[in-house]
């Protein structure tokens, strides 16, 4: 598949009155044009930052100490303020968590939704405002014409993120990121959304990346999944492999913690200890500290990437020649078994 977007050992430091804060260390991946990448992870784990990157919309106190992240071959992170102002909207949109941040709370959702089409068009406020209406249209906005002179706090919490969405594609923009789009809004809505987002993907021909710590959000969309931790991504693979064949202790973490139908316990698993202060990176593999199968390797040496398959990958010393066969939770040996039915000429790993 043809990449679009590729970000190559970005590495970005926060400048703060005590030290720098190492947010994002040596992250590689990339888009493939109409596909959807998830890259989930816990909060502070650097997802929304190095979206942020490829946005062009980092803090002042930022400083990318290395890396590239290139659109259609082009590096990004070389662009002036102009083109950058030009890119965004335009080429690589953004659906925020937050709709009511998102929104002007004084401004019309017509002139809202029209905006971004009038800045990177010639076309007139009345064609802009026709399509609106359209685009409003296409996110499930009802009796779209009439509500065009409405405000933000005059729609409930799913239609305003569906209002969100339409401004982020009324451009038809290559890359749609969409950052924690569903985190606010209850169950019911959460699943029309996402199938809103594929709609648009097929309609749109866009590739998305969508921000989440919810691995539950992630099967019902994405083609491949990225794991972050710490600033880094520790693993990525098709969406099964990430689900049914994980290899990183924190990605049995996070599927421990996600509650299923399967779920026969009383109180759900909760990864124990909390991330690391990125002020002072561990040496060694940042899961360590957490990690029931840590070995003495992981608190000297960062694991590298082990290959799984031609398309997974995971950063554990688990996967190293020699490393010993560990007890896994039950909840991983189901989710092996179903991968076992699914690949039978393909062998889980240990």
């Amino acid at each position: 598949m043809e990449k679009i977007l590729e970000v190559n050992h970005l590495t970005i430091d926060f400048n703060t009155f005590a030290s720098p804060v190492h947010a994002i260390r040596d992250v590689s991946f990339h888009l493939n044009k109409g596909e959807t990448l998830a890259i989930v992870g816990e909060s502070g784990s650097g997802k929304s930052v190095t979206m942020r990157t490829v946005m062009g919309l980092l803090a002042t106190n930022a400083k990318i100490e290395a890396g590239e992240v290139k659109l259609e071959g082009k590096d990004i992170l070389k662009k002036s303020e102009k083109e950058l102002n030009a890119m965004r909207g335009n080429d690589v949109a953004m659906i925020f968590q937050d709709p009511m941040t998102s929104l002007d709370p004084t401004m019309t959702i017509g002139k809202q939704v029209a905006e971004p089409l009038r800045l990177h068009t010639k076309i007139s406020q009345k064609a802009a405002l026709k399509e609106a209406v359209r685009v409003l249209e296409l996110v499930g906005i009802h009796d779209a014409a009439r509500r065009l002179k409405d405000y933000p706090h005059q729609f409930s919490g799913g239609q305003r993120q569906r209002i969100v969405i339409a401004i982020a594609i009324i451009n038809h923009p290559k890359v749609l990121i969409a950052d924690e789009p569903t985190t606010a809004l209850d169950v019911t809505i959460q699943a029309q959304i996402i199938h809103l987002l594929q709609e648009i993907q097929h309609k749109i021909d866009t590739a998305i990346i969508f921000i989440t710590h919810d691995l539950g959000v992630v099967a019902g969309i994405a083609d491949r999944v990225a794991v972050m931790y710490a600033g880094k991504i520790i693993e990525s693979g098709d969406v099964d492999e990430v689900f049914y064949n994980p290899q990183h202790p924190y990605t049995w973490g996070l599927l421990e913690a996600m509650p299923t139908l399967e779920t026969k316990r009383d109180r759900l698993y909760a990864i124990p200890g909390t991330p690391p202060d990125l002020l002072d990176p561990p040496k060694g593999d940042a899961f360590a500290p957490r990690n029931r199968y840590a070995m003495k390797i992981d608190t000297e040496q960062e694991p590298p990437f082990f290959q799984v398959s031609k398309t997974h990958f995971a950063a554990t010393w688990l996967l190293a020649p020699g490393a010993p066969t560990v007890e896994l939770p039950p909840e991983i040996v189901r989710r092996r078994k179903i991968w076992a039915q699914k690949h039978p000429s393909q062998e889980a790993a240990k």
